[in-house]
């Protein structure tokens, strides 16, 4: 498992572990070079670690109620300490342009509280800017009392380390030790940029802990959740919420580069953008949950987007105007338990995926079911796409996967540009452009038929991968969410087993089988999908076994998450471990999707809004 928490100000995020250090952490953007890199790299990466000096007999680590403010607690033979972590944000920080610099920039704040006995404690402070290829310089800050700030220069990410008390340092960072006795305190603030104030006092971290906590609590306390399993509901949610770029209403896959779906293998990619696939059906979710703003100002920057990039709609944008994709290597990095290689950017940004534009058409329908109508852009973009899907819907692509193999003519993408142009033709009727309804929904039946007739394998009893083959994928679990198939059609249930039958084992599901695919990393395995889990009790629900439904998903949120309840890209049964990045948006929106959805059918009451279920 990843034994992390993750913390953050919607603008960057840090991951803590349970051993006190800060191992991931990239300033002043999520898609920035990173300052601790320790998860990718424990000798260079750079990290900030406060622990106990000795062993310690207990270690937890829990977010106060409903925030992400994050706690550890050590338990030694001598007394018991805690370290709250969180980086601040309040209601009054205002959303701006990306262009803008932020209000605040970021801050990571650490207090550490002895709670009984004495401790002895240490800090290490060792930032490895830019990817730690930058060479970092360590000098007292000028005006601070008794060597109290520390200022660090090197790799165009300037930052200043403060303390309550005074943080010796060498070329290699800060290594401080110290003792707490019951009721004392010792603050840590790490703050981002030029000409920092010097005094801890100006940073008030008391003050802006209560601030960080009302946020997050009126948050939640605004979210509207009535079923079962809230404590996992709640989380997820905040975990989205994190993963939001707040200036312009972005929302990154993960927050973290990486990571790999292979111990020692080469599936590690970078995650640090915004998916159109990940973050349409996160709007979804946020609306299914009440935070009509949170979804609000997503579509408000798809919508932007779309309109900058029309003559090619991408799979994955940047989170900022200047936010680059390309990728590209690091190797003087060693990689997770020596995964290399270590990649940054996504080469992922160029690829051909017809699937996009039915998400993105799903994303605009829930708009418009929320508020009864939609925007004149956003009807544009709809416009746009549906008669970009008209024209294109016959092409090859890499697939929901995005394979790097040969294109091909997947099943999955040929579902979604039906839906897209199904959804564009409800959408039309609404609008009163009847003539487009009439366009869109002929060329979605002919599709149609093409799906039943090539994408459905009589030897397997199931939608196939692709067209020509009898390989499957598990990606065709989407297939009820859609609405393709009448609810009773057997096909549904016959689909079903035969994806149970080749890629799970219990609740776990493989994306597909690397041997029938041309993904173009020669076959390399990888952990089951975490979202394909989800979409698999969706399918369950479906079919009538909510039972078999309800029991996957105990096992899914008892073994798979971690001790925080934080979900990564994949899961390795027989390791126990999570694998790819973390933690990942898709895994927490299906959870949130699958606790709607059973509580519903629980409650024998409808699921709200739409008469299908919801994409997990």
């Amino acid at each position: 498992m990843y034994h992390y928490g993750l913390i953050g100000d919607m603008s960057s995020a840090a991951l803590v572990g349970t051993d006190g250090s800060v191992d991931w952490c990239c300033l002043p953007r999520f898609d920035s070079p990173s300052v601790f890199a320790a998860i990718l790299d424990e000798d260079i990466g750079g990290r900030f670690r406060i622990a106990p000096t000795g062993p310690c007999t207990e270690t937890r680590q829990e977010y106060l109620p409903d925030t992400n403010i994050l706690e550890t607690v050590f338990t030694t033979d001598s007394g018991v300490v805690s370290v709250t972590d969180f980086m601040p944000i309040s209601d009054d920080d205002e959303d701006g342009s990306p262009d803008e610099a932020p209000r605040t920039p970021p801050e990571i704040h650490r207090i550490v509280t002895c709670r009984a006995g004495t401790v002895d404690l240490r800090c290490v402070f060792q930032p490895r800017p830019d990817y730690a290829r930058a060479t970092p310089r360590f000098r007292p800050h000028m005006s601070a009392p008794a060597g109290r700030a520390i200022e660090v220069s090197g790799g165009r990410q300037p930052m200043t380390l403060l303390g309550s008390i005074a943080l010796p340092f060498d070329d290699y960072g800060v290594a401080c030790d110290f003792v707490l006795s019951q009721g004392e305190q010792a603050t840590f603030v790490l703050a981002y940029g030029h000409g920092r104030p010097a005094g801890l006092e100006r940073y008030r971290t008391a003050e802006r802990l209560e601030k960080t906590r009302r946020y997050w609590q009126t948050l939640v306390a605004d979210m509207d959740y009535e079923g079962l399993w809230r404590e996992q509901v709640v989380r997820s949610f905040l975990v989205l919420h994190l993963l939001m770029y707040r200036p312009t209403g972005a929302i990154v896959a993960a927050p973290t580069a990486s990571l790999p779906e292979t111990i020692g293998g080469t599936r590690n990619w970078d995650y640090r953008f915004s998916w159109l696939r990940d973050t349409s059906f996160t709007v979804d979710c946020l609306y299914r949950l009440g935070d009509a703003y949170g979804a609000d100002r997503y579509i408000h920057w798809l919508l932007e987007q779309c309109q900058l990039h029309r003559t090619r709609t991408r799979i994955v944008y940047g989170i900022h105007p200047d936010s680059s994709l390309k990728e590209y290597t690091l190797d003087h990095l060693k990689g997770y338990e020596n995964s290399r290689p270590v990649r940054i950017g996504n080469a992922a940004a160029e690829h051909i995926q017809m699937d996009v534009f039915g998400e993105v058409i799903l994303s605009i329908h829930s708009l418009q079911l929320l508020h009864g109508q939609i925007p004149d852009d956003a009807w544009e973009l709809v416009h746009s796409l549906a008669e970009t899907v008209m024209a294109s819907w016959r092409r090859m692509d890499r697939g929901v996967w995005e394979v790097r193999g040969e294109q091909q003519h997947f099943v999955y993408s040929k579902v979604m540009c039906w839906a897209a142009l199904d959804n564009a033709a409800y959408i039309a009727a609404a609008q009163g452009e009847r003539q487009f309804y009439r366009r869109w929904s002929l060329t979605a039946d002919t599709i149609k038929t093409e799906i039943l007739d090539e994408g459905w394998s009589s030897t397997k009893g199931a939608f196939r991968q692709r067209y020509g083959s009898d390989a499957l994928d598990a990606s065709n679990l989407a297939i009820p969410f859609m609405g393709l198939l009448e609810r009773d059609d057997p096909r549904i249930r016959q689909n079903v087993d035969a994806i149970e039958r080749e890629l799970t084992d219990g609740p776990l599901v493989w994306r597909y089988l690397p041997g029938e695919t041309d993904d173009g990393l020669d076959g390399q395995p990888e952990g089951a999908f975490t979202l394909l889990s989800f979409w698999l009790m969706g399918n369950l629900i479906y079919t009538g076994q909510t039972d078999r439904a309800m029991d996957y998903f105990h096992e899914m949120i008892t073994k798979c998450a971690n001790h925080l309840g934080l979900f990564a890209e994949m899961y390795e049964k027989s390791s126990q471990r999570q694998l790819g990045n973390f933690p990942q948006a898709y895994s927490h929106i299906g959870l949130i999707h699958t606790a709607l959805n059973l509580s519903g059918y629980i409650a024998d009451t409808p699921t709200r809004r739409r008469h299908r279920i919801r994409p997990n």
